[in-house]
């Protein structure tokens, strides 16, 4: 059952809209390296779609309506919008979830620190990241930095061109004999990721004089001392925007693919949702999927089932029973990237089962490794329900496992979700190289899976108990 090359037979109109969605997309990921910054610009672009903050709807007890298009960000770091249907809340929505945090390097709480004439920030890598290709390669800063008055100050440095980069160094071939002879797991010590920041003294110190010159420009700069290190949320991600990978310009090489590339058709397709759907709408952005899932801001945490609490309870239907009905009820595409085959290490794919980059957007019945441990298994009532509505929309599709069964594997936010006993599989864009500073997608599977996506909320219904 191979499918066919999603590029072949396409219409001048359709490869325009191709290059449409891979311009939006490219500008989003540009402007949002970090999950605040994403939360931001999906905030920015709700609102100019009409779409009303719903925090402020619930302080004011104004109820929703069919119709109504609603937003809430919560603590900066997760994003959730809904365009209510004619059918209550109880009867379920059809719901698309990703994530918006990528792996990446962590500032420390305590961080700058002075060593024989150069300044330093230490640093702790989040998510599961090879550590050696983050050496030796241009990054930027990100992030907030919270004085102790409540002021935040927004971080962003290493993107213009007249920005400054940092850098974590790597030793010369000519003297890494002993290095090059360690296994690529042990090639760098996490303890060693530390980030180069500067190494010219300030004028007048004796002690720690360059550390001091970082302070200043710091200061000058920004406004903050060292103790507001204590307050601040700063990320170290590759510099520079995403590309077009290829002669032909066929694909995108960026940082953050994983899962932004599902995260913004997710966004656009409910964004521009017209007229008052039969069933209310979803789309969820999460956040530290990378790391489980956990804290505040994490899919394991309340805040999606407390805000849809809220939006139940302003449309009429109160209550613990009403919301776990709407829950229950609900239809979910986990909208999350998945291998893309690579012939350069085609060993570690069943190639009967894998995703491939051209091919459409994928669905995974289950992840989890080996055994399907810590896998969501998505029911072949719903996937039936799936194709036919794929197929209706003329959809390129695919479906894959993550990868030979006992070479490793991955989790999602499906099965968190699938707790409520809501229908959700995982529903993704293949990509080359993930989990690496740079990685690589396809443009017509970044399309198919916008189209996937809103033919998803147009078109699924509830499937038998």
């Amino acid at each position: 059952m191979e499918r066919r090359n999603a590029w072949k037979g396409r219409p001048a109109q359709e490869l325009e809209a191709i290059e449409a969605m891979s311009r939006d997309y490219r500008a989003y990921i540009d402007e949002g390296k970090t999950e605040r910054e994403c939360v931001k610009v999906s905030e920015r672009l709700a609102r100019a779609k009409g779409f009303d903050d719903l925090a402020a709807r619930v302080r004011e007890g104004r109820a929703l309506k069919p119709g109504d298009r609603v937003y809430r960000c919560w603590m900066n770091k997760c994003f959730v919008a809904f365009v209510m249907g004619r059918r209550p809340m109880s009867e379920g929505m059809n719901i698309l979830g990703a994530h918006i945090d990528s792996p990446r390097i962590d500032i420390k709480q305590n961080p700058l620190y002075e060593e024989d004439g150069f300044a330093y920030l230490d640093t702790h890598y989040y998510g599961g990241i090879k550590k050696y290709q983050w050496l030796a390669m241009p990054l930027a800063l990100h992030g907030v930095i919270v004085k102790k008055s409540g002021e935040t100050v927004s971080v962003a440095l290493g993107e213009d061109e007249g920005d400054p980069v940092f850098c974590i160094t790597d030793l010369l071939p000519h003297l890494a004999a002993d290095q090059m002879g360690k296994s690529a797991k042990e090639l760098i010590d996490g303890d060693a990721l530390n980030l180069l920041v500067g190494s010219q003294p300030l004028e007048g110190e004796e002690k720690d004089a360059v550390k001091a010159r970082v302070l200043a420009v710091l200061k000058e700069k920004y406004g903050v001392e060292e103790e507001d290190f204590l307050s601040a949320e700063l990320e170290a991600v590759p510099a520079g925007r995403a590309r077009e990978l290829g002669l032909d310009r066929s694909m995108i090489l960026a940082y953050g693919h994983d899962d932004r590339v599902c995260a913004y058709p997710s966004l656009a397709a409910l964004l521009n949702t017209e007229g008052t759907p039969e069933y209310t709408l979803c789309c969820v952005l999460t956040d530290k999927e990378e790391i489980g899932s956990v804290g505040a801001t994490g899919m394991n945490s309340r805040f999606f089932e407390n805000i849809v609490a809220e939006v139940c309870a302003l449309s009429g239907e109160p209550g613990d029973l009403a919301l776990r009905r709407a829950l229950c009820a609900s239809r979910m595409l986990s909208s999350d990237v998945s291998a893309g085959f690579d012939p350069a290490f085609a060993s570690v794919f069943e190639k009967k089962n894998a995703a491939f980059l051209g091919r459409g957007v994928c669905f995974n019945k289950f992840t989890g490794s080996r055994g399907k441990s810590g896998s969501n298994d998505a029911n072949a009532e719903f996937i039936g329900a799936l194709r036919a509505i794929m197929d209706g929309a003329g959809v390129a599709f695919q479906t894959a496992e993550l990868g030979r069964v006992d070479v490793g594997g991955g989790g999602t936010i499906a099965y968190m979700c699938a707790k409520y006993g809501m229908n959700v599989i995982d529903s993704g864009i293949p990509v080359l190289s993930m989990h690496a500073p740079w990685e690589v997608i396809s443009k017509v599977d970044l399309y198919e899976g916008y189209r996937c996506y809103r033919a998803f909320l147009d078109g699924a219904r509830p499937v038998g108990d």
